[in-house]
């Protein structure tokens, strides 16, 4: 196998046998492809794309590039994943949820992938919690308590590791191809027979189109039936920041305001309709009866007691959660509607406040990013508080000031666009 001639093939848009597949999920984890010819691969096939088969050949090999964790043992075990987008707090608040209706939720989480946040990094901006467990201390928590969530093991799917991390910092985020085959080698591999997964789509997200949405979800249905494994996707707005909240510590802060049923919304609504998939599925019961549960359990406490109580299992403090050092205050120029918050660019200026990584060395700013003063279909005056900005670094308000422009407000009110567009399975 020569490297050179397979990322040509795959450049001029041919398809790549099983034997080249294998031979570059095998090179690249045991490091005999070196980074910069498969970032090159990488971005061929994000210009190019792959076949369904070759797609499914992708998850297969890097399936078996690690070991799998057998959860046959438990009962009513469901997972959860979302594709990323920007304030995507979900799963902070929908696992100790499910957890609390008697399902099990044994979660493997990764870290941020370009302008959108990862479980891990806002898990990690808890003083003193633990994201790495040995299996045995991971599985008997979940047995014990119903929910942990920890950082993808070194021995579960090693290929995706080392492939998503390369991914994030060459401009490879944003491709069919390599989010289905990620996502889908990990859940496999993390044992769960029912998967809900949240496909975020607009310009805050990495799926950009419904169309493209709607090709992902069939794939990853696909490749879930492969295996044995009912996938439901819902179909979900990323045209605007998820929830007011946007960086590690501020969105735990904003999770837990959910969790103590201290707080309504978009962010909510979303979480209510995420949990209450699950349940079914976990549970194997009807969605209506399910989501009366969901809806309990956040109401009554009992959600918000399976949070403490997973945070307390891994070593975490929530009483001293980290805060950047200085705050910056954005205004509006206008007054009117506000129709309209663009969560990329958003993404992007939490990145560079301290929030997100440009390099794979890169280190988080746990208490940066951005809180939204303002939500869209509100009205806003002049000289009122846009948005509010946390960072450690010095920064130039001038030069910020210009990402006013990311909230559009206007005199006339639009109509607030869906939350969520489509459920398949």
């Amino acid at each position: 196998m020569d490297i050179l001639e397979i990322i040509n093939k795959k450049r001029l848009g041919k398809i790549l046998n099983e034997e080249e597949i294998k031979y570059i999920v095998e090179g690249y984890t045991n490091e005999k492809i070196p980074d910069y010819q498969m970032s090159s691969l990488l971005m061929a096939i994000v210009l190019k794309g792959m076949t369904e088969h070759e797609i499914i050949t992708l998850t297969k090999y890097m399936l078996e590039s690690g070991e799998r964790l057998n959860l046959n043992h438990l009962e009513h075990v469901v997972d959860k994943h979302s594709t990323g987008g920007v304030g995507d707090k979900t799963t902070l608040i929908i696992a100790p949820i499910v957890a609390s209706c008697g399902c099990k939720v044994a979660k493997m989480s990764g870290k941020g992938l370009g302008h959108t946040g990862g479980t891990i990094d806002k898990l990690e901006s808890i003083p003193k919690f633990h994201v790495k467990l040995k299996e045995k201390d991971f599985l008997n928590q979940v047995e014990k308590i119903g929910l942990s969530i920890v950082s993808q093991t070194t021995n579960l799917v090693p290929a995706d590791k080392k492939i998503y991390a390369l991914r994030d910092v060459t401009g490879t985020v944003e491709s069919n191809a390599l989010i289905a085959s990620s996502i889908m080698s990990k859940k496999i591999a993390s044992g769960s027979k029912n998967l809900v997964i949240d496909v975020k789509i607009g310009n805050g997200a990495l799926i950009k189109t419904k169309k493209s949405g709607r090709e992902l979800a069939h794939l990853m249905i696909k490749i879930g039936a492969a295996y044995g494994i009912k996938v439901v996707c819902l179909l979900t707005n990323m045209d605007v920041p998820l929830g007011k909240n946007i960086g590690n510590s501020l969105e735990v802060q904003e999770a837990i305001s959910i969790l103590k049923n201290q707080s309504t919304g978009p962010l909510r609504d979303l979480c209510i309709e995420l949990s209450s998939y699950m349940v079914s599925l976990g549970l194997n019961i009807p969605y209506e009866d399910a989501k009366e549960k969901v809806i309990e359990n956040l109401e009554n406490g009992k959600a918000f007691k399976k949070f403490k109580e997973f945070v307390r299992s891994q070593g975490g403090n929530l009483i001293f959660l980290p805060k950047s050092r200085y705050t910056y205050e954005i205004k509006s120029q206008n007054s009117g509607y506000l129709n309209k918050i663009d969560a990329r660019q958003l993404g992007i200026l939490s990145m560079h406040l301290g929030a997100g990584r440009e390099k794979i060395e890169d280190k988080l700013d746990y208490g940066a990013g951005i809180v939204l003063n303002k939500s869209v279909g509100e009205y806003v005056k002049k000289e009122e508080i846009l948005m509010t900005l946390h960072t450690s670094k010095k920064i130039n308000i001038e030069n910020i000031n210009n990402y006013e422009k990311a909230f559009k407000i206007e005199k006339k009110k639009e109509p607030l666009t869906s939350l969520i567009y489509e459920v398949i399975s």
